[in-house]
């Protein structure tokens, strides 16, 4: 990547308990494309700021935020470092996610050629799932799978998922930040849909590409592979969504599609995922968490 392309990205990786090796990986792809790198560390066990001293790669910062405060409040703070310093881009990436060696240059590139952009992202490959997944629209009551025609596609879509995402510091001036209360889940998709409502458009970029591990190992499904979270995190999902359908401001039409979709997973994973009681405990909680406009961190023992 060239200089100019490279100047004023800083990536923001969020970790919580990360697995070393694959967090290098990370690291050592990610810091010849961006200007400079952020670790926000959500309170890990391990010694992160001594391993990342013993490896002693340049461009590379250490925030310790010494207990888990959820993805979004950890991407703020990330953010706000960026703004700090005068990043013109903000790149945030998941601790397990390996970008391609060109794949900020391709982000950028999108940016510069569309008017109003909310963010770019890639289309990732997980090498458990149906690959490659296609980038997800809502239009009209119907859920639209746009998979890529070609390798130079460039797709409108309604949100990006947050690893990947390169957002014009421009924009997060205008949208805001991420929603800290969801604390993890439906993030990206509340910011993506709140910036659409600010007149930005989000695309998903054929040409870009990145290694990205969704959820635990999925669940196989007659021929298809079933990307499967665990119970806490289903919590979070169904609860968030619930959040999100009582927001005023949120399309009616993405509500129903959205909805219908959540009432068929709280079905699939109750049948299917193991252990069966605990994810369907965990769901139940969160609707009725949401419908009780419940947020932040669970405690537990709490209903």
């Amino acid at each position: 990547m060239t200089q100019s392309h490279r100047s004023g990205v800083v990536a923001v990786v969020v970790t919580y308990q990360p697995t070393l090796e694959v967090l290098e990986q990370l690291l050592d792809a990610l810091v010849p494309q961006v200007t400079s790198v952020v670790v926000v560390d959500n309170g890990s066990h391990s010694d992160l700021a001594a391993w990342n001293s013993e490896r002693g790669i340049r461009g590379v910062e250490l925030l310790r935020l010494g207990e888990n405060r959820g993805i979004a409040d950890a991407q703020n703070v990330g953010i706000q470092w960026a703004r700090n310093r005068g990043a013109e881009f903000v790149l945030l990436m998941d601790q397990d996610s390996i970008p391609a060696p060109d794949m900020v240059e391709k982000l950028i590139s999108t940016i510069s050629e569309r008017s109003s952009p909310a963010a770019a992202g890639p289309r990732y490959l997980d090498e458990r799932q149906d690959n490659p997944p296609p980038f997800i629209r809502v239009r009209g009551l119907r859920l639209e799978r746009c998979a890529c025609s070609t390798e130079e596609s460039v797709v409108p879509v309604d949100y990006l998922i947050a690893s990947g995402c390169l957002i014009p510091m421009s924009v997060l001036d205008k949208v805001g930040g991420m929603r800290n209360d969801l604390f993890i889940d439906y993030v990206d998709i509340e910011w993506g849909l709140r910036a659409r409502r600010h007149g930005f458009q989000s695309y998903g970029v054929c040409s870009a590409h990145m290694q990205h591990s969704l959820g635990e190992n999925p669940i196989k499904f007659f021929s298809k592979n079933i990307p499967l979270h665990s119970p806490l995190r289903h919590y979070y999902h169904f609860r968030n969504a619930l959040l999100l359908y009582k927001e005023p401001w949120v399309p009616l039409n993405w509500k129903l599609v959205d909805g219908w979709r959540l009432c068929l997973k709280y079905v699939f994973y109750s049948l299917f995922a193991k252990p069966c009681m605990a994810h369907w405990r965990m769901m139940t909680l969160g609707v009725w968490h949401g419908l009780a406009g419940k947020t932040g961190k669970l405690v537990r023992g709490a209903s």
